[in-house]
């Protein structure tokens, strides 16, 4: 899968103005991201992409349940008589 910003998946944008274009393609440039502009009047702007680019989402951490700690099921047994032996 590619990397969105990329040149097999450029970031896609939809915007109202020429001048809201060219400063989300200046953005884009100066950090190296490929991002194809849409001028469209008439509908919404779209600009996901490029706020994707700028804050990614940040990978879900697990929890780590120590054996001795209470389950995290809530069925009130510790943790290595409940769902950690299985």
């Amino acid at each position: 899968m590619s990397k969105l910003g990329t040149k097999e998946k450029p970031a896609i944008v939809k915007v109202k103005t020429q001048e809201r274009a060219a400063e989300i393609l200046s953005l884009c440039n100066k950090r190296g991201w490929q991002v194809i502009a849409g001028i469209e009047p008439w509908s919404d702007e779209d600009i996901s992409d490029v706020e994707r680019l700028l804050n990614p989402p940040k990978p879900a951490v697990s929890q780590k349940v120590d054996r001795n700690a209470a389950c995290p099921c809530g069925s009130g047994k510790k943790a290595k008589k409940c769902c950690y032996s299985n």
